[in-house]
């Protein structure tokens, strides 16, 4: 289990990374772009990877990663249940998740 300012404090933790609000939730950004969310009072953070990093953590156990249930999901939108996930696969997750975007 991880709780949320510990998933805070790892987001943060990569350069330049910066926190925003999005909508209702907290959006952790790098270049001006979303690698992860949180709502407040949630247990579930969502993540954006590349379809086949999804693929690979989702195979993990997809009661604890999995993709969002719409056009998100397909284009590689992931959940992360806190309550369940292991800090350490969750700093992997957040690690390829800002990869993913400061890379682009």
């Amino acid at each position: 289990m991880v709780d949320p300012a510990t998933f805070k404090e790892l987001a943060l933790s990569f350069e330049g990374v910066e926190e925003q609000p999005h909508f209702e939730k907290t959006s952790f950004r790098v270049k001006k772009k979303i690698f992860a969310t949180h709502a407040p009072g949630s247990h579930l953070i969502c993540v954006k990877l590349s379809e086949v990093d999804q693929s690979v953590f989702c195979a993990i156990d997809k009661t604890v990663i999995y993709p969002v249930e719409n056009k998100w999901g397909k284009q590689g939108w992931t959940f992360v249940d806190l309550k369940k996930i292991r800090k350490t696969i969750l700093k992997d997750i957040l690690t390829t998740a800002y990869n993913e975007i400061k890379n682009r």
